[in-house]
């Protein structure tokens, strides 16, 4: 019993040497919270997925691949994914369009401006990304929208347009929600990119616009890499703005979730799509980070 009390007490002061040694010991709590209350739920929805549930009751002990399978051949799941995928990689491609600049000139502006761009930039993410929604069907509204009542009373249209519930006004919102994600990872690049190179670029007779972009551009790429991936992964799998935007028939893999878990109560299925929206989510952000490490080569070279 002492022998085997022992063997416990050694195991136990080997992980905490290797844990104070490695400097991981701040972040334990943290990760103890982070896996029962984020990883484990996640696991758990997923696996309802794979088991068979009858009348909320479920049965462990029946694993089936049948409703992941059955979901796959459904033509109406890849069409779903496909709105899904284009709504995030278009808005994505629109913040980074926007945001780019905004760092940019962030990085030339004086103190003052500066402090000015931030709180542009921030201020909206004191507020719900709800409300903010909300606001946008306020402004695309019908007749009575801010923007087709300004049209109608200059007379600049004859009725009003319809801009809500439709693909514009998704992407629309998602991309004002989502583009301070973007603009803030730039402008902590390209703050402390090495000014020395620009002005060396400039004394060798390089313009400023090929400065740009092949100085300027290429340093800002884990910038780009980071705002693009993390954009893209709240575009993905974003549910207020397709719901409240886009309408009732406006449909994408995580209102489907929501559907089929809330109100339909089919947990199985939602389930699934559940993890097939994660799994895929997790799979693209993980190919722009190798396409970007791939675009970062040259780094490899100056070393």
């Amino acid at each position: 019993m002492n022998a085997h009390n022992n063997l416990i007490d050694s195991i136990f002061e080997i992980l905490r040497n290797i844990i104070l040694r490695g400097g991981i010991g701040p972040v334990i709590p943290a990760i103890i919270f982070l896996f029962f209350f984020f990883a484990m739920p996640l696991v758990v929805l997923c696996a309802f997925g794979f088991v068979s549930i009858d009348r909320g009751v479920v049965d462990w002990t029946s694993i089936s691949l049948d409703h992941l399978t059955s979901t796959i051949k459904d033509s109406l799941f890849w069409h779903i994914w496909w709105r899904s995928f284009w709504v995030g990689t278009v808005s994505t491609i629109f913040c980074l369009c926007l945001g780019y600049p905004v760092a940019y000139i962030y990085t030339l502006a004086g103190r003052g401006w500066q402090i000015l761009i931030l709180v542009a930039t921030i201020s909206p993410l004191l507020t719900s990304a709800l409300v903010r929604t909300y606001a946008w069907m306020v402004i695309l509204g019908g007749r009575r929208g801010v923007v087709n009542s300004i049209l109608l009373d200059l007379d600049l249209i004859d009725r009003p347009i319809r801009f809500l519930y439709s693909d514009f006004s998704v992407i629309l919102g998602m991309t004002q929600i989502h583009l301070p994600f973007m603009i803030l990872p730039l402008i902590t690049v390209l703050s402390a990119r090495d000014l020395s190179l620009e002005q060396a670029s400039l004394n060798l007779g390089a313009s400023r616009l090929i400065t740009f972009f092949k100085i300027i551009v290429p340093i800002s790429l884990p910038g780009v890499i980071a705002g693009f991936a993390l954009v893209f992964a709240i575009s993905y799998t974003n549910f207020i703005v397709p719901q409240l935007l886009g309408g009732g028939n406006y449909t994408t893999l995580a209102v489907q979730v929501y559907e089929f878990i809330v109100v339909i109560l089919d947990w199985n299925k939602g389930a699934i799509l559940a993890f097939l929206l994660l799994t895929s989510c997790f799979s693209f952000v993980l190919g722009i980070n190798y396409l970007g490490n791939w675009a970062m080569k040259w780094k490899e070279v100056t070393r």
